[in-house]
């Protein structure tokens, strides 16, 4: 038996993985006739890897268990094989609940007469539409608005799972990934993955992809670096900065932005359409962060606010128009299911919900489905009730000193003593960039006006529960709120307002980079993060 997604087929030897998505009607992309040369149908082999013919020559950049669906071909039939396709749809957060109202709408896109303008260049006679694509491009997640340039609305938005996943989870497994003899492939595969998306946006919507005329793209500075071709090797190495920071340290570049055309790297639009990569922060903290700094009017509050960007690599920033300090968390991805024995990403079956009272357990999965795993919110539920209800000490002991929790008994889904392990270093790695930056900003938590929580993470969380634990500041929930995808909404903010775009440039130079691992006392602080307990009062 095959198993693809939830579809089924009787196995039979010579016939090909792409043969089976056809025959059930699953969607895997494509861009090469099935030649092996588009890198774009990549699978996940859940089950049966050895049962499988040898990876060819065009498989050379992937290692187990992923393929690609057109040169994978049934060897054997006496077992199972599982297969996913790498371009799921998990549960990504596309909205913001920050106000659609732009600062000043002001493209530099822009029709006059019957032309299509760039600044002052005329590029384009016009043709019906003028549109814009701002795009969040995560390490674990890819976000795109489709924007009316003549109106400013959002026409559509769309998102899919990273395909970069074959590189590694995260980033750092990325620049290493990228330093091999297959530098370039994750460039490849984003550019390949966005054109598909937009050739399907172009189909549904009946637009010629012509008609994008400039993307605004945001994201860490790997995956930012990536997309754009750049070397991220001085990312994963001391002190961490992009070429771009670099340049612009000794002077030769007088921006970290990054500006390129459509066709110079391969994206099917308008050929000379502008691509715009924004302003980075200091070493990992990237354009998104920036993006989200736009969304919250960072260079114009007075109040001193708080913006933390939950995800595999957590972003702290603290401050107001006058001063402003910024941290990065490593937290990798185990809040996403990775590592975790039962973890899973937010897809159906996900629990993403748990309580327990009086010894009952009762729990909620994303899409109401029997559970299949549990993911980050959940886990975070459960760690919390787990110390709630007096069943497992600070340290992770469980009271009965027995290895595991049985969390879901009838599928006997279990949390076990090696998987708080992971966990409790994951969240202390977000512990200490909070508890660094609120130190270093030196002001209480009682005059930190506001917490803004961004990120698809961050959304579906109990605030309490990850207070109770210590994953996020001991601040009084009141004045903590969820914003949403602040990085996909600062992007669209950029794309429709040259004026935002340059005052975010004039902003980030000005922005304290704190680097964690410097701090004296970091150790001490990372193992108090490691115990499951609310964070330590500021001192």
């Amino acid at each position: 038996m095959l198993i693809l997604g939830n579809k089924k087929a009787n196995l039979v030897t010579g016939k090909s993985i792409f043969d089976y998505a056809d025959d059930l009607k699953v969607r895997v992309p494509t861009s090469c006739g099935r030649s092996g040369k588009c890198h774009e149908c990549i699978v996940e082999i859940k089950n049966g890897y050895n049962k499988l013919t040898q990876p060819t020559n065009k498989e050379s950049f992937l290692k187990e268990p992923y393929r690609l669906a057109c040169q994978t071909k049934i060897d054997s039939t006496d077992e199972p094989i599982e297969v996913s396709v790498l371009k799921r749809q998990p549960r990504i957060l596309v909205d913001s609940k920050m106000s659609s109202n732009y600062p000043s709408f002001s493209p530099t896109i822009k029709k006059i007469g019957n032309y299509v303008f760039h600044n002052e260049a005329q590029i384009d006679t016009y043709k019906d539409c003028i549109y814009g694509l701002a795009i969040d491009l995560g390490t674990t997640t890819v976000a795109m608005n489709l924007v009316n340039l003549e109106s400013g609305e959002i026409i559509t938005t769309t998102s899919f799972e990273n395909p970069q996943k074959f590189g590694g989870s995260d980033v750092m497994n990325r620049i290493s990934y990228d330093s091999t003899e297959f530098q370039g492939e994750l460039q490849k595969v984003i550019i390949s993955s966005i054109n598909f998306e937009i050739g399907e946006l172009s189909r549904r919507l009946k637009f010629h992809r012509r008609r994008i005329y400039e993307i605004v793209i945001v994201g860490n500075s790997t995956m930012r670096d990536i997309f754009f071709g750049l070397n991220v090797q001085t990312i994963g190495e001391k002190p961490y900065k992009s070429t771009t920071e670099l340049e612009f340290e000794k002077g030769t570049k007088s921006s970290t932005t990054l500006e390129t055309r459509a066709k110079s790297i391969g994206l099917r639009i308008f050929p000379n359409a502008p691509i715009y990569g924004g302003p980075l922060i200091g070493c990992h903290i990237g354009s998104d962060i920036a993006a989200g700094m736009a969304t919250l009017n960072f260079e114009k509050s007075e109040k001193h606010i708080m913006l933390i960007d939950i995800g595999t690599n957590t972003e702290v920033v603290i401050g107001n128009s006058n001063h402003i300090i910024a941290a990065s968390c490593p937290a990798g991805p185990a809040f996403e299911g990775n590592g975790i024995v039962y973890g899973m990403p937010g897809y159906d079956g996900a629990i993403e919900k748990i309580n327990i009272a009086n010894g009952t357990i009762k729990y909620q999965t994303i899409g109401g489905v029997e559970p299949q795993g549990i993911c980050g919110s959940g886990l975070i539920d459960l760690l919390a009730n787990l110390r709630n209800n007096d069943l497992m000490n600070p340290l992770g002991v469980f009271k009965d000193t027995s290895n595991e929790y049985i969390f879901a008994p009838k599928q006997q889904m279990s949390i076990s003593r090696s998987d708080i392990s992971i966990l409790a270093q994951a969240k202390s790695a977000n512990y200490c960039g909070q508890y660094i930056a609120l130190r270093s900003y030196g002001i209480p938590l009682n005059k930190i006006e506001k917490l803004y929580l961004a990120g698809g993470f961050a959304n579906y969380i109990s605030i309490d529960n990850a207070i109770d634990i210590g994953f996020l500041a001991n601040i009084d929930p009141l004045r903590i709120e969820k914003i949403g995808n602040s990085a996909l909404h600062g992007a669209t903010i950029l794309l429709l307002s040259k004026e935002k775009r340059s005052s975010i440039e004039q902003l980030v130079p000005k922005i304290e980079h704190i680097e964690l691992e410097t701090t004296p006392d970091f150790f001490d602080i990372f193992v108090e993060g490691c115990q499951f307990k609310p964070m330590i009062d500021i001192k």
